[in-house]
């Protein structure tokens, strides 16, 4: 079967181990040049739309999480998307969030024997899957894995800046959190703020069940949405109680507001 593929992989080394161990298992297999990290996998998966996309999770910049999030809401249909095979060092956490979705994975140091099998059912896949079936896999993925940055305890109050002053926010009173480079805006019933937090240590630190990630920069407190609708080209969108915006969902999220 004739496919390409990327890898996204910091370690040279360990990039050429992977593609040499490929190389063997599947000869057929069209190598692209190697991606150094999670920001240069999308900029290459965009341009030369593999079949076949390796992810190093744990990456400088974009892991490579981040960088199949930032995949899935720009990939534009043109070509099915990507099969996307997670690397990852040993993790005992990642690990066995795979095996009980039943997904593939790739543990570092490279085995040619798991490999194989993973060779095995890309393979079938690719003969098998739909145009949305690729993309489908990665939902399942990302929900296995994603929950693992929960943290036991939620926040009930931000501190914001706003000027020079510091606000108290009550996060009930929060209508959606924004990634804006280095910092966050809260948008809120009073107006917006700015903390200085990765979105991703954010929402480690709210109630998943109100307030669900909707996209890679984006969260919502499900309080204040009023409704959802899609567009002609069936982009979900969220609709906001008393507020003209409207909040884009990513493909990764729209599972989450199925029944809306």
């Amino acid at each position: 079967m004739n496919a390409s593929a990327l890898i996204a992989e910091d370690e040279p080394i360990l990039a050429a181990v992977l593609a040499q161990t490929l190389g063997g298992l599947w000869p057929g297999l069209h190598l692209l040049p190697d991606a150094p990290n999670g920001t240069a996998a999308v900029d290459a998966a965009l341009a030369h739309r593999p079949d076949v996309l390796f992810l190093d999770i744990r990456m400088p910049g974009m892991s490579g999480l981040e960088a199949a999030e930032e995949l899935a809401e720009r990939w534009d249909g043109a070509k099915p998307f990507p099969i996307v095979v997670f690397v990852t060092a040993y993790d005992d956490y990642a690990v066995q969030a795979f095996e009980q979705a039943a997904l593939d994975y790739v543990l570092k140091p490279v085995s040619a024997a798991r490999l194989d099998g993973t060779v095995r059912r890309i393979q079938e896949r690719l003969r098998e899957r739909g145009g949305d079936g690729a993309m489908a896999d990665l939902v399942a993925q990302m929900r296995a894995l994603l929950p693992a940055a929960q943290a036991a305890r939620h926040l009930d109050t931000i501190r914001a800046a706003v000027g020079n002053m510091v606000r108290l926010i009550p996060v009930q009173d929060v209508v959606y959190f924004q990634a804006l480079d280095k910092y966050v805006n809260v948008v809120s019933l009073e107006g917006d703020a700015l903390i200085r937090l990765p979105l991703k240590e954010l929402l480690a630190q709210l109630d998943p069940r109100q307030f669900p990630q909707v996209s890679r920069g984006t969260i919502v407190n499900l309080l204040h949405v009023a409704g959802a609708s899609r567009d002609d080209a069936g982009k979900l969108a969220l609709h906001l109680r008393g507020r003209g915006e409207r909040l884009r969902v990513s493909p990764l999220f729209a599972h989450l507001f199925r029944q809306m």
